[in-house]
């Protein structure tokens, strides 16, 4: 619990908004608030003296006059101050414009009143919330930098859309920088987020077996595609045909070899061509090396059966028969006794005498 003590001495005051102190102050050093809070009692206080400038703020803090131009330059690039060069030689002589911090949210937010409220007590709640705080210190030093307001309010809105907690925030920026090498934009983050929420990742640590599955899955595609002679990625297609493989059809990775091993004889091999035999080695119930042998056993032994007992029809047809002009002799001469036989050829033989 916070409490003032009242005291009527007046020695003065000045008012800062709670913005400032809430959602600003966290992400600057030291230095830079005290170069603000001097610069900015003076800009409040009527009575303060004209000559109070930069080099004024420089000696009243011990810093050197870059530091506090330094400070003023931090302010700037989050567009609540700004600089302007005064007229003369010296480059260190600006005067500071600090702009009203209600108005640059309403400019910078796109959102009411009302809702700049919410946002401003949402970040101002969550800083008494020590996961939370470590969470934005957390990323603060995974991008090497200090969050936006923006870039807080929209992790807060995130972690409340997916229901994700800190450690899942600090894990996704975490594989950002571990992939890219560098910060992302905070959409960027939200999308792998979602995706890791549509897989049903809800924990780091389901992240992680995730990573550790997919590494060995990737690990079985280039086993498979070594075998096929393949010196590529998978394509998403081939990728979702071997995981059926895997995961419908829980074959063994050196059944699924052995079909990779008969396409050598194949001009143009293919994950689909190789698809084609373990859909039939499923519908045999095939599941092991042996199981593979026996089959071929099998169908080696029915097909030398096959040819050792040819079909009837076959049988029938091996030796055609060819019709000619003597086809029917057999037959005519049957039709007569010997006696007429006899009495046909003397009578045939008869006109060749004369």
């Amino acid at each position: 619990m916070f409490f003032k003590e009242v005291n009527e001495i007046d020695l003065g005051e000045t008012t800062i908004a709670n913005i400032f102190i809430d959602i600003f102050m966290p992400m600057a050093n030291g230095l830079y608030v005290k170069v603000y809070l001097l610069g900015y009692r003076q800009a409040c206080d009527p009575n303060s003296n004209p000559k109070f400038d930069n080099n004024s703020i420089s000696k009243n803090l011990n810093v050197p006059l870059s530091d506090v131009i330094e400070a003023w330059q931090f302010w700037e690039r989050k567009n609540i101050i700004k600089l302007h060069k005064n007229e003369g030689l010296d480059d260190f002589d600006f005067s500071i414009e600090f702009m009203d911090l209600k108005r640059f949210y309403m400019d910078n937010m796109h959102v009411n009143t009302k809702s700049i409220k919410s946002n401003s007590d949402s970040i101002v709640s969550v800083s008494e919330n020590p996961s939370i705080r470590k969470m934005f210190n957390s990323i603060n030093q995974i991008v090497g930098r200090y969050l936006d307001p923006g870039e807080k309010i929209s992790i807060l809105e995130i972690m409340n859309k997916y229901n994700m907690d800190p450690d899942m925030i600090v894990c996704a920026y975490e594989y950002v920088r571990d992939k890219h090498g560098s910060s992302r934009p905070v959409k960027y983050v939200e999308a792998i987020l979602r995706n890791w929420y549509d897989s049903n990742l809800y924990t780091p640590q389901d992240v992680k077996d995730s990573f550790a599955t997919k590494s060995e899955r990737y690990m079985l595609y280039k086993t498979i595609f070594n075998e096929l002679g393949f010196y590529r990625p998978p394509s998403k297609p081939e990728e979702r045909i071997m995981d059926t493989w895997f995961d419908k059809y829980n074959m063994d990775i050196e059944v699924i070899l052995s079909a990779c091993s008969r396409s050598k004889n194949i001009s143009n091999p293919s994950i689909s061509y190789i698809n084609g035999i373990i859909e039939k080695w499923k519908g045999n119930n095939v599941k092991t090396l042996e199981d593979i042998k026996l089959l071929d056993e099998d169908y080696k032994r029915k097909s030398e059966t096959k040819k050792a007992t040819p079909s009837n029809k076959n049988a029938k047809n091996s030796i055609p028969t060819v019709k000619t002009r003597f086809h029917n002799i057999n037959q005519t001469f049957t039709n007569y006794t010997p006696e007429e036989l006899e009495k046909l050829l003397l009578e045939s033989q008869k006109d060749k005498f004369k």
